[in-house]
């Protein structure tokens, strides 16, 4: 929060129309305001409720960027009264959120409205329920690729970077060139307009000025059609959809068999921050951050041809949003880092004994250390830090480890041949506190 002498904030959904649609708990909050903000075509919504209401003393701004706004507001206290525009309903994909994360709730108060999103759903007889939303306005285009699945119906809220006909080419990219998207602008205006589009239809779909053919004011809803053999569906994406600079499913990555054990393991949550050490070509810390849009994960890799397959994953797979490329070793970058309650280490560069000890201090109480081994050496390294902690008269840790060993079947010449993997141990390790210890019985590992 940014202090306690705040002024009262008033943050108001205006609705989907030319003039706001304001509840009475609305208009008194603006009657009594001392100042008002908004974007200038939001003011111009109020601008009959000014005609109508002559007792209005309020100073009317244009609103600053979030960066400047703090500033203005500190310019008040709790004597005054703000009024703070906002297109809809601002608790959803609005600025009502960045006010609840800067403020404490006593100095808030929100009036929803009818927004965008519920609008085009109407205008279309869909369901709320029924749809994903997905907002990609300030936010990198790419990572609608998280959300382009088969059958699904996408409500978009987008900005000059994702206009319709980028999210077409998406689409026909992802193998979806069977689309429909319906493009909705100006809705409650009298200019409104509602067109459906084939993908194929729409990409390149720009005038002879090289502008969008579409009002900035639009909604873009997707329907979601095709064979879509591109982009994952499940968990357990197929190695050779990895680029790695060697034959498709080969390099750096963790084998799709021993990656399902490992996010088995992990159980990534919603605001999970994830370390993954030695993430290779990105197998593992791409896989959590497609899946898991709410966590943050922080991919460690020093070998600069493996980084740079990691960052065409990251673009490929479209999570740059939540998955951040640390360029370096371990543990010698991790202070830099938010402190982390999961992590994998899938490549040690020898210094396995060294980020064990480093990921045991780090990791709360509750904290989760995933560990894959392979040669003989490293599991043995392994063994001992368990049975190190075992023996420790804390007793701190809970264990599971899974040996996974793959036969993998194709066909060659006509006939099924098998090809055996070397035998995977995956550790996962749980740092318990000094009474759940005690209460554990383990069997010593042998």
């Amino acid at each position: 929060m940014i202090k306690n002498n705040t002024p009262m904030i008033h943050v108001i959904g205006l609705g989907v129309s030319q003039n706001a649609m304001l509840s009475d708990a609305a208009c008194d909050a603006i009657k009594k305001s001392d100042l008002i903000l908004g974007s200038e075509r939001q003011i111009q919504t109020i601008n009959h409720f000014f005609q109508t209401q002559q007792s209005i003393n309020a100073v009317v701004k244009t609103l600053p960027s979030l960066k400047e706004l703090p500033t203005l507001i500190d310019q008040y206290d709790q004597s005054h009264a703000l009024v703070v525009l906002a297109s809809g309903d601002p608790l959803y994909y609005g600025i009502g959120r960045w006010f609840s994360k800067k403020y404490s709730q006593e100095s808030l108060v929100f009036y929803p409205a009818v927004s965008s999103i519920q609008a085009a759903c109407h205008q279309m007889g869909l369901a709320l329920q029924d749809v994903d939303v997905l907002s990609l306005h300030g936010r990198p285009f790419e990572k609608i690729r998280t959300k382009l699945h088969a059958n699904k119906r996408l409500v978009v809220l987008t900005d000059k970077y994702s206009q319709p006909s980028v999210l077409a080419q998406e689409c026909i990219a992802a193998g979806f060139e069977l689309s429909r998207l319906t493009v909705c602008e100006n809705l409650g205006y009298a200019q409104q307009k509602i067109r459906t589009y084939l993908a194929k239809d729409l990409v390149g779909n720009i005038d002879t000025q090289n502008q969008p053919l579409f009002d900035p004011l639009h909604i873009t809803v997707i329907e979601v059609m095709g064979p879509g053999d591109v982009l994952p569906e499940f968990p357990g994406i197929p190695d050779a959809s990895y680029i790695t600079g060697q034959t498709p499913g080969k390099g750096m990555i963790s084998k799709r068999e021993v990656r399902l054990v490992i996010l088995s393991f992990l159980q990534v949550r919603d605001q999970d921050i994830i370390w993954d050490i030695g993430a290779g070509c990105g197998g593992v810390a791409i896989e959590v951050a497609y899946w898991n849009d709410k966590s943050s994960v922080y991919a460690i890799e020093h070998h600069e041809e493996r980084l740079g397959f990691l960052v065409q994953n990251s673009d490929r797979f479209g999570v740059n949003h939540n998955l951040h490329i640390v360029a370096g070793t371990a543990p010698d970058v991790c202070s830099d880092l938010p402190s982390p309650n999961k992590i994998f280490i899938g490549g040690s560069d020898g210094k396995l004994l060294l980020l064990l000890n480093m990921a045991w201090e780090i990791l709360p109480v509750n904290g989760v250390l995933v560990v894959s081994a392979v040669i003989q050496s490293t599991k043995q390294q392994l063994v001992d830090f368990v049975q190190t902690r075992l023996n420790n008269i804390t007793n701190d840790i809970a264990v599971e480890s899974v040996e996974v060993a793959i036969r993998r079947g194709s066909v060659v010449d006509g006939a099924l041949s098998y090809e055996s993997k070397l035998p995977v141990e995956v550790f996962k390790l749980t740092k318990l506190s000094d009474s759940a210890a005690s209460e554990l019985s383990q069997e010593p590992l042998s």
